[in-house]
């Protein structure tokens, strides 16, 4: 395991941690989340181990899932925005395009549901297409950015 997954997951566990914490902010603290953060949450009372088996077994679904146009899974391309999991194990994915006209926008979320789906112990998948932050070529790890051969 190289060290970008060993980041990706610390930070989807921190993640987690961070929604299962008593929130400080008022309801409309006007605060917005950071654009650039991959977020895979829960706000579930699954236990933390399932939690984070969970956790992994969705990233890793989702890392087999390619842009047919580049050389690199949807996951280190940062076309994953957030991934929620509820007490009934049903996914709830926010995703983006690299381009909004990109050839495959029908046929990709359900890719990705398919994956999902596939994953122990999910119940159901649903995918959304977001255009807000855009995607830009920052949002890919080092690991995608070696793949199409941007360094």
């Amino acid at each position: 395991m190289d060290g970008k997954q060993i980041e990706d997951r610390e930070a989807l566990k921190a993640a987690v941690e961070a929604l299962d914490a008593p929130s400080t902010l008022p309801a409309d603290s006007g605060a917005a989340p950071d654009p650039a953060a991959k977020d895979v949450s829960n706000a579930s009372s699954l236990p933390p181990e399932e939690i984070e088996r969970l956790t992994n077994d969705i990233v890793a679904a989702l890392k087999t899932v390619y842009d047919p146009e580049i050389p690199a899974d949807i996951y280190e391309l940062g076309l994953i925005y957030k991934v929620e999991v509820d007490d009934n194990r049903n996914v709830a994915i926010n995703m983006t395009l690299t381009a909004p006209g990109c050839p495959v926008a029908g046929e990709m979320p359900i890719w990705v549901e398919n994956a999902v789906n596939a994953v122990p112990g999910v119940a159901g998948t649903k995918v959304s297409i977001v255009f807000d932050p855009p995607w830009d070529q920052s949002r890919m790890s080092d690991e995608a950015r070696l793949a199409v051969g941007m360094f």
